[in-house]
């Protein structure tokens, strides 16, 4: 029961871990769908979580933080939309600017404020956002493992992390049920047959970008206003990155996409549970090599378990109306 016990532990850990890379790997889904490649994300990610903690940090609200957080983002990802379906730029200098850019001036503006190396103030409780309980906790928590299952797994997390879940049904049936999901997916891979039709590219292709923009903004503000109580440089540690690895291993679906996310958190669940473990014959395993478990692992993944990934046909390509 206590080996039941620690495995949930560990899974729950791992669903915390795996949010701000379910929303992340959403928002380049809805971007690279529409034929828009995002590797900013990992920019984007840390603008949020910064300007999500200083509005939380002047106005003690976490929900106003959400909205500078999403704000923030938004406007970033217009410009990388600008410079990608206006300006026909190539995507991958631009989302590269934007992950330079984005890390450097968070931190530099952070330490202009509050002079901490670029760290802001930690949080009051009333800016953060905080767990649930769900209905009836007392109730099923005292049902042997299912109470367990109830009040690890399923109750006690904050909204952020409930939205992140809902995005993936959501986002699938969007993607896959509706006429505006069709036509994204159409521009995805035929922008000239959309036109044709007398639809507008560049509007859908600014609809996948502002959508791209709330939801990695909301995955920058789970990092500094749930997870953590403030803003640190570098806080996203390769989140983005790693989201983007998630959408290719599964191969630009929801649902693959929320699977491998949830993999890739109980990978970083399993490798902080490790720290300070000894191994038979290894002694005490290096918390370095501990750190970098996850990273190993996905790149170990991607090259030996995805397969053929095939992208949207214009993805990355600029489209030029025809006259």
């Amino acid at each position: 029961m206590q080996s039941f016990d620690a495995l949930v532990i560990i899974c729950a850990s791992a669903i915390r871990l795996a949010v701000p890379l379910i929303l992340a790997c959403l928002a380049g889904l809805w971007s690279e769908r529409s034929g828009v490649v995002d590797i900013g994300l990992e920019g984007k990610m840390l603008t949020g979580a910064f300007a999500a903690a200083a509005v939380a940090t002047f106005t003690g609200s976490a929900w106003l933080g959400l909205l500078g957080g999403v704000a923030a983002t938004v406007v970033v990802s217009l410009i990388h939309g600008y410079a990608s379906i206006d300006q026909r730029a190539n995507q991958i200098v631009s989302g590269t600017a934007i992950n330079m850019v984005c890390d450097g001036l968070t931190a530099l503006i952070g330490n202009a404020i509050w002079s901490q190396g670029g760290r802001t103030p930690q949080l009051p409780n009333s800016a953060l956002f905080h767990p649930i309980a769900l209905p009836f906790l007392t109730e099923i928590g005292a049902i042997p493992v299912l109470g367990s299952l109830y009040r690890n797994l399923i109750s006690g997390h904050d909204i952020l992390t409930y939205f992140a879940f809902l995005m993936a049904p959501v986002t699938y049936w969007t993607l896959y049920s509706t006429r505006f999901g069709l036509r994204l997916r159409a521009v995805g891979e035929n922008p000239a047959a959309v036109d044709t039709a007398g639809i507008s590219v560049r509007g859908l292709r600014y609809s996948a970008v502002l959508i791209c923009g709330v939801l990695v903004g909301l995955s920058g503000v789970y990092l500094s206003v749930s997870q953590a109580a403030y803003f640190q440089p570098h806080m996203s540690a390769g989140k983005g990155f790693i989201a983007l690895a998630a959408l290719v291993f599964a191969k630009w679906k929801p649902w693959p996409a929320l699977a491998t996310c949830l993999l890739f958190g109980f990978l970083d669940a399993v490798s902080i549970r490790m720290q300070g473990a000894h191994l038979p014959g290894l002694g005490e395993v290096p918390v370095q090599a501990i750190e970098a478990l996850p990273y190993i692992l996905t790149v170990v993944l991607l090259a030996g378990f995805i397969g053929k990934a095939i992208p949207p046909k214009a993805s990355g390509v600029p489209y030029v109306k025809e006259r």
